[in-house]
């Protein structure tokens, strides 16, 4: 049976938490509205941008989170641009890809970026071609609805109780619980341990060390029940 590994990408592959409060900050000034602390910004990365922004600003309507969503995307295909968005693999991350390859697993990612997004970001670092599966929010659901872990499942042949999905908030392992699938949260990223608890995960790691073991651990004790 193949295993899986399904990666959150914002605060689990890649540090990008203050790059995306600065885009959404000039979003809210070019919309008229008041600035975000970066801790609400926290609060709602892993979510698909529209519901990001529903979420951040739940008296406005859906028109208008639809065009500050578009506004965001905006500024931050700006930001691009002019060499502006950093988005650094956490220290360990590429080390941690490369051990659950030599350990036989598939590696896919389930993210709230957009295909683009995903895309030039993994090809930054030439991490693209490691993964099978690459699920966005472009297709999907926002987390924590469990369309994109199913779907990377299909894509690798892997069942629920051979797939881990590692990520840094309560949606993704709200996404793992939905689809079957055992839950790895991470302390390095946006949400407390006790939040990734309480939302379905079956173990918090607080290093990409720590991961392989723990996703060891968990699909072969799934295996012997």
């Amino acid at each position: 049976m193949n295993r899986l590994a399904i990666f959150d990408c914002d605060g689990t592959l890649v540090d990008s938490g203050h790059t995306i409060h600065h885009a959404l900050n000039l979003a809210m000034a070019e919309q008229g509205l008041p600035a975000l602390c970066p801790a609400a910004c926290r609060r709602i990365i892993g979510l698909s941008l529209v519901q990001a922004i529903a979420a951040l600003l739940p008296a406005e309507s859906s028109e208008r989170h639809v065009a500050i969503a578009e506004t965001y995307k905006a500024k931050f295909h700006a930001m691009r641009h002019a060499g502006e968005v950093s988005e650094p693999l956490f220290d360990g991350i590429l080390d941690l890809l490369e051990a659950l390859e030599a350990d036989g697993w598939l590696l896919a990612v389930a993210t709230g970026k957009s295909d683009r997004g995903l895309q030039l970001c993994l090809a930054s670092h030439d991490i693209h071609a490691r993964f099978v599966s690459l699920q966005t929010s472009d297709r999907h659901p926002s987390k924590p609805h469990p369309s994109m872990a199913q779907l990377a499942m299909s894509d690798a042949g892997a069942e629920p109780a051979a797939t881990v999905v590692i990520g840094d908030t309560s949606y993704d392992m709200g996404m793992a619980k939905a689809a079957g699938a055992f839950g790895i949260g991470v302390t390095w990223g946006y949400h407390e341990p006790s939040e990734l608890l309480a939302s379905g995960a079956a173990a918090v790691a607080d290093t990409p060390a720590d991961v392989l073991a723990i996703a060891r651990e968990l699909v072969g004790a799934s295996h012997e029940r």
